[in-house]
């Protein structure tokens, strides 16, 4: 198997997911910030993958996963780990598949996110903190023979999100850059590969919080790094470790990763909201957030596509954050 997706396997891995998938739309935001902050030339084009079956982009990566499962591993299950975005995502694909799922989920999961997973049949088991939900999945995959479903690594995942990446393109021709949110790196590899094989020219740049940089971590110690403690609102980023096959998909493909502050995520939200009437949860609104701080001076006056990646949040943790962003914004 190849060390990356390559572009037959992501065209292949498109026409397999067509039908349970949805090509989600492209749309470009000329108002607002963005026609305040950024030079008239700009090109900011959002793809719209909150837009997605299940909320998020995650589904893509979960179906096919699943769907490469045989008969007997199918009647067996599926267990996951995931903060809610690819609890969601597997619980509906196995719906989907005809298996069953078990999510590991957080104690402080939004409940949005809990009840989205227990909509689509799949069982719910809550651990204290991402650490000890990684253990209690793997060591339930081991008792149950259940198959882990990981939320950010390995080549079928990334085949999966790659497809995003592929949509994206055909969509929106000649980009000069593509920014995408990192949590694991499984949507920043998958995209990667598609991108710079249809387009080499065009940058891709991740971006993650903070207080949840792994990816900058490992990229620039040239390993997969382990975070001890994990500090953000976007907690759909809140891997506490980059692993082996993303990291070297991203290592291989993303030009670099920046950071972002928990106020600029915020900020961003806000403004993805007063501008283009997007409910975003702060994962989203990274991409906004790296292309309006660090990416700024490079990218201004170029043709940028940005990866707005989900939106499972509850309403009242959604409030609290809109306000945050809005008294920023306003006192900037």
């Amino acid at each position: 198997m190849s060390e990356y997706p390559d572009l037959q396997t992501i065209q292949e891995t498109a026409k397999r997911l067509q039908g349970k998938v949805l090509t989600t739309p492209v749309w470009q935001w000329q108002t607002g910030v963005i026609a305040d902050q950024l030079l008239p030339q700009t090109e900011v084009w959002l793809k719209l993958e909150l837009l997605q079956k299940t909320g998020t982009f995650k589904l893509r990566g979960a179906l096919n996963c699943i769907e490469a499962l045989d008969a007997e591993a199918k009647a067996r299950g599926v267990v996951a780990v995931s903060a809610g975005n690819h609890a969601i995502a597997v619980a509906y694909a196995s719906a989907l598949a005809g298996t069953r799922a078990k999510v590991v989920m957080l104690e402080q999961s939004s409940p949005a996110r809990i009840a989205a997973c227990k909509a689509s049949g799949a069982e719910i088991l809550l651990a204290p903190d991402v650490h000890q939900a990684f253990a209690w999945a793997k060591q339930i995959a081991e008792d149950e023979s259940r198959t882990m479903i990981h939320p950010f690594e390995g080549p079928l995942t990334a085949q999966g999100t790659a497809t995003v990446g592929l949509e994206l393109m055909q969509q929106v021709p000649q980009l000069d850059a593509v920014i995408v949110p990192i949590g694991g790196g499984g949507l920043c590899a998958g995209i990667a590969a598609a991108v710079k094989q249809i387009n080499p020219a065009c940058a891709v740049y991740g971006v993650e919080p903070e207080g949840a940089d792994s990816m900058s971590r490992s990229l620039r110690s040239g390993q997969p790094e382990k975070l001890e403690k994990v500090s953000t609102v976007a907690d759909s980023l809140g891997a506490p470790f980059a692993l082996p096959y993303s990291f070297g998909v991203c290592q291989r493909f993303v030009d670099d990763v920046v950071r972002v502050s928990d106020d600029a995520l915020c900020q961003a939200m806000y403004f993805l909201f007063r501008d283009m009437k997007l409910v975003t949860e702060p994962a989203t609104a990274a991409s906004t957030a790296a292309l309006l701080g660090p990416l700024k001076e490079m990218l201004n006056g170029k043709k940028v596509g940005l990866i707005v990646c989900g939106a499972n949040i509850d309403a009242g943790r959604y409030s609290e954050l809109l306000a945050r962003g809005q008294a920023l914004a306003e006192k900037s």
